[in-house]
């Protein structure tokens, strides 16, 4: 190696432009998918009070929103729906008519080149608040993976391009791909919620989804986090079972697992930017703590760098307009 004073590392680093010459990670506006509530009723637009700048819409007053995020250049957007009426079933989470499905249709004849990636887990349709089918305290995997495949065909019917299951039970990838795949759907992709954690970061997101479970928590179906090698099982069972895309949540405190995943597989690799990140920099930002863009932008980088190709995130709107 060429030793200092020939070696000069800074010589690329002097001008903007040579910096943007030699930048090994770009971010582009095409990476981003942006998150959006759903909420059952006519005219409703309700600001989530933990996320400034993020609010939930009736399925009437999507068309304006998604219109704006598609002038923007964002391609993709991921749909939480958030119901009237639950039980302990889930019962309208795979209703035609239902919430996600009336979102699906309003955004599609709107702007149908917009990509529409639907979440599929029972959280926010339950009245307990937890991801399936709960028998004696705990959730029963096995009797949950049908309605969550009936839930995802559902959002196929209604004209989703791709459903992502985030509910992280055991066979779900596979009772859903076979779903879809019996009744024609085998061109609709999956993305996988692979490796979710049991995160202390997704405080905000259960206010906006209401989606709080109403005893325990999670931790016996998401992921410990201190766990990376059950991650990379985890991203294999799923893309054997028919993954075609897989997910690690949440994204910033999992870099690692992120550039662990990437460097383990081929599969396009997402990474969820959570409520409690987004959350987090908006009230930093708004005590004048940070410079707000540069460090959104600074996150967004380094998820990328991390192995993401695909990033999920509350600031896509206005990380699309920085870029």
């Amino acid at each position: 190696m060429s030793e200092f004073p020939k070696t000069r590392l800074r010589r690329l680093r002097r001008t903007e432009a040579l910096r943007a010459l030699v930048r090994e990670t770009k971010t582009d506006v095409g990476d981003l998918v942006y998150p959006l509530f759903v909420v059952e009723g006519k005219r409703l637009k309700q600001e989530v009070s933990s996320m400034p700048g993020i609010c939930r819409y009736s399925p009437d007053l999507l068309p304006k929103e998604v219109e704006t995020i598609a002038k923007l250049g964002i391609p993709a957007v991921i749909l939480f729906g958030i119901p009237q009426k639950k039980d302990g079933l889930a019962s309208s989470a795979c209703d035609p008519k239902g919430v996600i499905q009336q979102a699906i249709h309003s955004i599609k004849k709107a702007v149908p080149e917009l990509l529409v990636v639907t979440d599929v887990c029972l959280c926010e349709y339950t009245s307990h608040g937890h991801c399936g089918v709960v028998v004696d305290g705990d959730v029963d995997n096995d009797k949950t993976l049908e309605l969550l495949a009936r839930t995802a065909l559902s959002h196929a019917q209604a004209g989703a391009d791709v459903v992502a299951p985030s509910d992280m039970m055991d066979g779900r990838v596979k009772a859903i791909r076979r779903a879809l795949d019996e009744n024609s759907f085998t061109h609709i992709p999956i993305l996988s919620y692979a490796a979710k954690y049991a995160s202390a970061f997704y405080g905000p997101f259960r206010e906006a989804a209401e989606s709080a479970p109403q005893f325990g928590d999670r931790r016996s179906y998401q992921m410990d986090p201190p766990n990376w090698r059950e991650a990379l099982r985890e991203v294999e069972q799923d893309i054997a079972e028919g993954a075609d895309m897989v997910m690690v949540k949440p994204a910033l405190p999992y870099l690692d697992i992120i550039c662990k995943v990437r460097d383990a597989f081929n599969h396009p690799l997402a990474a969820y930017s959570v409520s409690g990140e987004y959350a987090m920099v908006k009230a930093a930002a708004r005590q004048g703590w940070l410079d707000e863009q540069k460090v959104v932008l600074e996150m967004l980088t380094a998820i990328k760098r991390a192995g993401a190709d695909i990033i999920i995130t509350y600031y896509a709107k206005e990380a699309a307009r920085w870029l």
